[in-house]
């Protein structure tokens, strides 16, 4: 959960990190790394991660904090290499917000070059008209208990192609139907795969599945399994 004093920042303060840099061609990158993917439908699979420094957003329920403020300018050519260098064929672009900064486009377009089966989670708070449509984006749908759920941008549901996922985070009642009204108006559950994230903190998540089951809902329902492996250690 993020604390009340990174809640409060301003608009112009949770991006200084990212207009600070010092080579505008250069990624900003938290981290790299090799873990289990712990969501989505590729739940499991051991998988690449380039986390991106720099956050537009901030929800409550957000459990990466530490990937707003620091990283290291990074170019492609350089992240293409760490990448390579894990030996996996999954890889998934996270942040943060990774779609806040223009050089992530190439950096997706070189993955697909590469033949990597690429993923970018991205708010949905960013359009993602530009990304190719060779990659799987997972859209983190913003439910009204983060506070952000006002800057969602309805074209990204409208323009979803073939591989791409949406994905609620639930910390209540009133977001699971808020949830399940998105999924009705956009015909999501026959569209594309739903995710339903549950807050643990907030909510039981068998609560959750039981309101799926109920309402017999062709979605999935998932717990973050890297947080079941490793717990809350950042680079995991």
């Amino acid at each position: 959960m993020l604390s009340p004093q990174t809640i409060a920042q301003s608009r112009t303060e949770r991006v200084s990190v990212l207009r600070n840099k010092t080579n505008k061609d250069h990624l900003l990158i938290h981290e790299i790394y090799a873990s289990i993917q712990g969501e989505s439908s590729h739940m499991g699979i051991p998988c690449v991660f380039v986390r991106t420094t720099g956050c537009h957003l901030r929800c409550s329920y957000c459990d990466t904090e530490h990937a707003f403020f620091k990283g290291l300018e990074m170019s492609v050519g350089d992240i293409i290499a760490k990448v390579v260098s894990f030996g996996l064929t999954l890889v998934e672009v996270t942040g943060g917000e990774p779609l806040l900064q223009s050089e992530t486009i190439t950096l997706l377009n070189r993955l697909i070059d590469l033949n990597y089966k690429t993923l970018i989670e991205t708010s949905g708070a960013v359009s993602i008209a530009p990304i190719n449509k060779k990659v799987n984006v997972i859209l983190d749908v913003k439910t009204p208990s983060s506070g952000e759920h006002t800057r969602n941008i309805d074209k990204n549901l409208a323009i979803l192609w073939p591989g791409c996922e949406v994905k609620f985070v639930i910390g209540s009642h009133e977001d699971y139907l808020y949830a399940k009204k998105i999924c009705q108006d956009f015909n999501l559950f026959e569209r594309t795969h739903v995710l339903f994230s549950p807050v643990v903190a907030w909510l039981p998540p068998q609560k959750i599945a039981d309101w799926m089951v109920q309402d017999k809902l062709k979605a999935r329902f998932q717990l973050q399994l890297h947080r079941v492996l490793y717990g809350e250690a950042p680079g995991k």
